[in-house]
């Protein structure tokens, strides 16, 4: 825990208010659970996936 505390000191949301820090926090855990979410979707349903790229 000591960790995350020294680098959420030293990153760009160091010198933020408790409020704002929460929110960062919060924000970049809901995208990164995203982004895990979508990998197993991706990963289960990826073969019966329909994938098209184009203009």
């Amino acid at each position: 825990m000591d960790v995350i505390k020294e680098i959420i000191e030293n990153s760009a949301a160091g010198p933020l208010s408790k409020g704002y820090k929460t929110l960062v926090l919060s924000l970049f855990a809901s995208i990164v659970c995203t982004l895990f979410t979508m990998l197993v979707v991706l990963l289960s349903y990826g073969s019966n996936l329909n994938i098209q790229f184009g203009y």
